[in-house]
């Protein structure tokens, strides 16, 4: 059924799919309540093997030459993946939260950027109207916890934003190779510079129990199955509408914290999670008539011949 489907569609549920999956990502960091500095080891660590898994039950004997397809190109996606995990998780360290998903939420137009420079993509109207539409969106959900904050931390957030971006208009370089085997390695990359900067003369301790759990749970199964898919968007999507359709996490995430938490979103940031689901369900409708338009001129032109 899904081969059934045309390239762009299955393009749309993998992201889609791999969004919604690391959705409970933030409610999950915070029950496991560990520094960010375990967090980031264990995280490298765990999300490493739990990569591998996928490599050996997807490839199988061919793991390796899936490894090796990935050249040069895939090592400069593993650092800029690395160089997103880091961002991401010092900005929420040195500024607010809301901030960090604000500037976040720039991801595809930094994407749409870097396309339109180094690859020559153009993006049409409807696209730019929605990462826009997006931007708006996002920014409404987080209004209540943005501010100031601190530029370090701000910085943070935008060395992630511009990595995720430049990862993905770097996959769209090698059209049909899956960059996604690479994600182990930013996984090694992680968790030893997190060991490097944060465990000089001391150790790394077994977390609690309940907190063990929670870790294999986000970092051997979620987050491994969630960024597989994402990362093979770009063999089907341009950058920018990768970018655009990981927002999915930021409205969903904020769901789930508020569902499991209690902390209950503001009128303007539910306004706002409305308007993000919203533009992405008109544009994929809309693309999809455009879509079966086009197959039904196709096939009266084969009848034709």
């Amino acid at each position: 059924m899904f081969h059934s489907l045309s390239h762009r569609q299955q393009g749309l549920l993998m992201i889609g799919g791999g969004a919604l999956i690391i959705s409970p990502d933030a409610l999950l960091i915070k029950l496991i309540g560990l520094p960010d500095g375990e967090i980031l080891i264990w995280r490298g660590l765990l999300t490493a093997l739990g990569f591998v898994v996928i490599m050996i039950v997807r490839h199988g004997s061919g793991t390796l030459e899936a490894y090796r397809r990935c050249g040069g190109t895939g090592i400069g996606v593993a650092l800029l993946f690395s160089f997103s995990t880091f961002g991401f998780v010092l900005g929420n360290q040195y500024t607010k939260g809301g901030n960090v998903l604000m500037i976040l939420a720039g991801a595809p137009l930094i994407a749409a950027l870097l396309s339109r420079l180094f690859l020559g993509e153009r993006l049409p109207r409807r696209t730019w109207l929605a990462i826009w539409l997006c931007l708006l969106g996002t920014s409404l959900i987080v209004l209540d916890d943005a501010g100031a904050g601190s530029w370090v931390g701000n910085g943070f957030a935008l060395l992630a934003a511009t990595a995720l971006a430049a990862n993905f208009t770097l996959c769209r370089t090698r059209p049909g190779v899956d960059m996604s085997p690479m994600l182990t390695l930013s996984g090694l990359i992680v968790a030893a510079v997190a060991a490097l900067y944060g465990l000089v003369g001391g150790g790394l301790a077994l977390p609690p129990a309940d907190s063990a759990l929670l870790l294999v749970l986000l970092c051997l199964l979620i987050l491994p199955l969630g960024f597989t898919l994402i990362q093979r968007g770009p063999l089907y999507l341009p950058a920018a509408e990768v970018g655009l359709l990981m927002l999915l996490e930021v409205v969903v995430g904020t769901l789930w914290v508020w569902w499991f938490l209690g902390e209950r979103p503001a009128p303007v940031a539910l306004m706002g999670g409305a308007l993000v689901l919203g533009t992405l369900l008109v544009k994929g409708l809309y693309e999809r008539r455009i879509e079966r338009r086009l197959r039904g001129r196709g096939a009266a032109g084969g009848e034709l011949c």
